[in-house]
């Protein structure tokens, strides 16, 4: 059997789920990887048949999405000719993590596209919302990747088919300690913000994971890191708490270490509003918005909040099994 196998490029929980997915999908045949999306440090591990520019955004500096350079880098004509020709006739099954090129081409030539994502958990009206429902939003969630039929992750099983994250092997095999870091990973702010709130809170030592960083430099009691899965997955698994924007991947992950998450949703980003309102509704502090109290919402998290607890079995093996006897 042949599969193509098609993963959305843009951030890295994509390609971090799809690394736990990958070895599953070759026990029952032949496996393409086809990735569209331009901004993610992940490595596959895994040879990549198909690199598509697809459409994706550009983190900013100041908390939410650089509206300027997502628009400088969205390629209409590419992206329509990439759907025009991708190959799909080589395949028995097409699988999709929310990427566009192989959901709207299997959609326009009437080819099963089996979704299994994320996001795909926001087809249901379930899954929690922020208090202000965008439109526009709720459009982009449900049309930007189409597909057949799905399954998906969530932080909690709020439909049928919606199931509990999928957590890299490398974390479930990981021992938590406990050190006095917090580990940070808020791609959509500078560098410049986060030290400059950090060197306040003296009593914390800040483990910075920035997008932009090229080497690791200290200011102070704040270490700034490029990202790195394996640095990442360290200072997360010894840290005594982790603030992080509300993706999907990192927040599961963090819960399952039993370490206590502050969460910052990126402005103008809905997937992220409605993850945080996911994680809210379980019990992780948000800050909703970026002003002047950022400072002492971050010493009141560190006073006072504490460990959100979950359960997260190994399902990935199970779902996968019933995508193929589905068939």
């Amino acid at each position: 059997m042949k599969i193509l196998f098609g993963i959305q490029g843009t951030g890295n929980g994509h390609l971090s789920r799809a690394k736990e997915i990958i070895p599953h999908l070759m026990k029952y045949g032949e496996v393409d990887l086809l990735i569209s999306g331009t901004d993610t440090e992940i490595n596959l591990s895994y040879p990549i048949k198909y690199k598509k520019h697809g459409v994706g955004f550009t983190f900013g500096k100041r908390g939410g999405i650089d509206f300027w350079k997502t628009m400088k880098s969205f390629k209409p004509v590419r992206l329509l000719n990439d759907i025009r020709t991708v190959d799909l006739k080589s395949y028995d099954i097409i699988l999709n993590d929310y990427e566009p090129v192989i959901a709207w081409a299997c959609k326009s030539r009437g080819i099963p596209c089996h979704g299994i994502s994320h996001q795909g958990a926001y087809l249901s009206n379930k899954s929690p919302r922020p208090k202000n429902k965008k439109r526009f939003g709720e459009w982009i969630l449900k049309n930007y990747a189409p597909v057949s039929s799905i399954n998906a992750f969530h932080f909690a099983k709020y439909d049928d088919f919606i199931h509990t994250p999928v957590i890299r092997r490398g974390i479930r095999k990981t021992i938590p300690t406990q050190k006095d870091h917090v580990a940070v990973y808020l791609p959509a702010l500078s560098e410049k913000r986060l030290i400059a709130t950090f060197s306040k809170i003296k009593t914390t030592h800040w483990k910075v994971f920035s997008k932009r960083a090229t080497k690791i430099y200290t200011e102070g009691n704040i270490t700034i890191h490029p990202v790195s899965g394996i640095e990442w997955e360290q200072a997360l698994a010894s840290c005594e708490g982790a603030l992080m924007g509300a993706g999907f991947e990192g927040p599961a992950e963090t819960l399952f270490l039993k370490k206590k998450l502050l969460v910052v949703p990126m402005a103008f980003q809905y997937e992220q509003q409605c993850n945080a309102a996911a994680l809210e509704e379980i019990g992780v502090r948000v800050i909703w918005k970026l002003k002047s109290t950022f400072e002492s919402e971050i010493r009141h998290w560190l006073d006072n909040d504490k460990i959100v607890s979950v359960h997260y079995p190994d399902e990935t093996s199970n779902i996968i099994q019933s995508i193929f006897t589905s068939i």
